[in-house]
């Protein structure tokens, strides 16, 4: 899904901005746009290549395809463009720079609420210890307070994880659809990632499954 950053025609804009860093090829386009989000948003080859197309199509831009890579690079009409609208490319980057302030706030506040939350056990349990006497009532208020922090660090575990599937996916996924199109991919290559991730998929599982 497309950030509401980039409303109409705003992301095509802002490959422009990108290629007027420097050439790169769709992949090299993803991750920019990936970091420029802090991971947050990983745009889909569904998403840029359509758009470059349209770019080269207006010529904005060329391509270069070196056997294996297609690298895009700006010219001289689209950094005339892009100079044109240099007070939009300002506000789109503003208001990236808001919209990840806004993801790191909303999953800072997610953190530290759970932090408060174990905070206020422990010191529950170390108030019952006080009172004496009721030593299980505190062991099962720091048993809460442990298990809170399992959850926390299970939450970030599967947020990485799912990363690392999306940023697979999308890497190669790219690729795919770059030597499909040049007649590249072989039977036996699909064979091979069906394979790989089988094996991937048990060792996992039975990772999962064996965890206390």
């Amino acid at each position: 899904m497309t950030p509401p950053v980039f409303a109409h025609g705003n992301l095509r804009l802002y490959l422009l901005s990108l290629l007027a860093e420097q050439p790169r090829h769709g992949y090299e386009l993803i991750q920019a746009l990936s970091d420029r989000f802090g991971g947050s948003y990983i745009p889909s080859a569904g998403t840029i290549y359509p758009r470059l197309s349209k770019l080269e199509e207006e010529g904005l831009v060329t391509k270069e395809s070196d056997g294996r890579k297609t690298t895009y690079s700006i010219t001289d009409a689209g950094r005339a463009e892009l100079e044109a609208r240099r007070g939009e490319l300002d506000s789109i980057e503003d208001a990236m720079t808001d919209s990840v302030r806004r993801i790191a706030d909303e999953v800072r506040a997610g953190v530290n609420d759970a932090m408060r939350s174990l905070r206020a056990d422990l010191a529950s349990a170390a108030r019952d210890a006080k009172r004496g006497g009721k030593t299980e009532s505190a062991k099962s208020a720091f048993t809460a307070g442990s298990s809170q922090q399992q959850h926390i660090d299970s939450n970030r575990a599967v947020h990485d994880a799912e990363m690392a599937i999306t940023q697979f996916r999308q890497v190669l996924r790219t690729e795919l659809r770059t030597q499909a199109a040049r007649s590249r991919v072989s039977p036996e290559a699909a064979i091979l990632l069906r394979q790989r991730l089988e094996a991937v998929q048990a060792e996992m599982l039975s990772l999962l499954r064996s965890t206390p």
